[in-house]
């Protein structure tokens, strides 16, 4: 029976974020690691009466810390391109790679020496925490399209499959080709195009290759993931014992319904979350 794509829509959920999706501590935790004896030697200059003196000394006897310096900037590269009226200027802070002036002059520009010797912080290693809390809410995206990943997995697991045995997590299509002896090129272009599937699941009946994304907001790329899929979900069906398969949820879709019931109306395999809570992977 064919499905109602509006019905369909309407379970669309709003998230799937856990506890650990909106900030991740553990890696703010091991990246301050990275740097902490050089954060706490630059804590040093805090309130500082002669920050550029301090500083000169510091960084001659631990010319290391540098490398603590991008950080203060929410940058995680060890290079850095300023430019203003006097030029533009590379900075290299793996390694002392200017004059101890320039370094200077870095600092009071970026108005690192004003924070540090006016106590505007108090503790570097706590405001470096909270850079890193920033930059780290900047992975979110990848850390959704991971959670919907992993939700897909919990569900193949239930129906069954064991990994690396029956079903695997990202595949190149060139391997999937040699392992089940299948002739894939009309959705590689001919062999032109690697694709990589987030899971591949075998089953008696056939080769499922499968993509999941979950989108809680929309964008233009919700169009072209549409349009794209639509094309495998045409081609796919010419290949003997394989099918194509989208997991896909998120009200990020309802700005983006029309392109999604294009590729909806062309494929029974595309399903959301109450479809693999409703056991669609068992029907595989």
């Amino acid at each position: 029976m064919k499905r109602d794509f509006n019905k369909w829509l309407k379970t669309f959920r709003k998230s799937i974020a856990n506890y650990s999706y909106y900030t991740d501590y553990n890696t703010a935790y091991k990246n301050i690691e990275k740097v902490k004896r050089e954060i706490d030697l630059l804590n040093s200059l805090v309130g500082s009466n002669d920050i550029e003196n301090d500083f000169e000394t510091l960084i001659l006897r631990y010319p290391g810390v540098l490398k603590a310096i991008p950080i203060l900037l929410a940058k995680r590269e060890l290079e850095i391109l300023c430019t203003d009226d006097k030029g533009s200027i590379r900075y290299e802070f793996k390694t002392m790679s200017k004059s101890i002036e320039q370094y200077k002059y870095f600092m009071r520009e970026t108005g690192i020496f004003n924070l540090l010797e006016n106590n505007i912080v108090s503790n570097l290693a706590d405001y470096v925490l909270g850079v890193e809390v920033g930059l780290g809410s900047h992975g979110r995206k990848n850390r959704g399209g991971t959670l919907m990943e992993d939700l897909v997995e919990s569900y193949i697991v239930k129906a069954g499959y064991q990994k690396d045995k029956n079903y695997f997590r990202q595949m190149r299509l060139s391997d999937l080709e040699k392992f089940a002896n299948l002739d894939l090129s009309k959705i590689s272009n001919q062999g032109d195009t690697e694709k990589i599937f987030d899971f591949v699941i075998m089953s008696s009946k056939c080769v499922y290759g499968c993509e999941c994304n979950f989108y809680a907001s929309q964008g233009s790329k919700l169009n072209e993931t549409a349009r794209s899929y639509k094309t495998l979900f045409i081609e796919s069906k010419e290949i003997k014992g394989f099918k194509f398969v989208w997991f896909t949820d998120g009200i990020g879709w309802i700005s983006a319904k029309n392109n999604l019931k294009e590729t909806f109306d062309v494929s029974d395999n595309i399903y959301n979350i109450k479809d693999l809570e409703n056991g669609i992977i068992k029907t595989f």
